[in-house]
């Protein structure tokens, strides 16, 4: 499995990937924000959206889950920057304590959501 970020011509496939995880597609998603899973070639597996230290999307195709594509997502996202952060919900959050996010309550989120931080 190949990680890397994506090229522009790769986007539609990028929103592709979040719109099946019923995702919010980030408004100003540009290939210099996304990281991208690919097996040898397209289509892409998983996608993660950075803004600055914050991811504010990762999905997964729904075939491939449980494959650890999301892992080497985030992991990527680890080497790009110095810390994390990400708001989810409660149902994920095995995934983000297993990846060393420290989780708390998600401050003035009315959707009882969560936050996690990795520094």
């Amino acid at each position: 499995m190949l990680i890397r970020e994506t090229t522009d011509d790769e986007l539609l496939g990028v929103r592709r990937v979040l719109n099946a995880g019923a995702l919010r597609v980030p408004a100003g998603l540009t290939e210099a924000t996304t990281i991208i899973a690919l097996a040898n070639s397209p289509p892409i597996l998983g996608a993660l959206v950075l803004e600055g230290p914050t991811i504010t999307a990762i999905a997964v195709r729904p075939r491939r889950r449980g494959q650890g594509i999301g892992t080497a997502l985030v992991e990527a996202a680890a080497e790009r920057r110095v810390r994390l952060v990400v708001q989810f919900d409660p149902s994920v959050r095995p995934f983000w304590a297993g990846l060393g996010f420290t989780i708390q309550p998600a401050v003035g989120d009315t959707r009882q959501r969560l936050r996690g931080v990795r520094a």
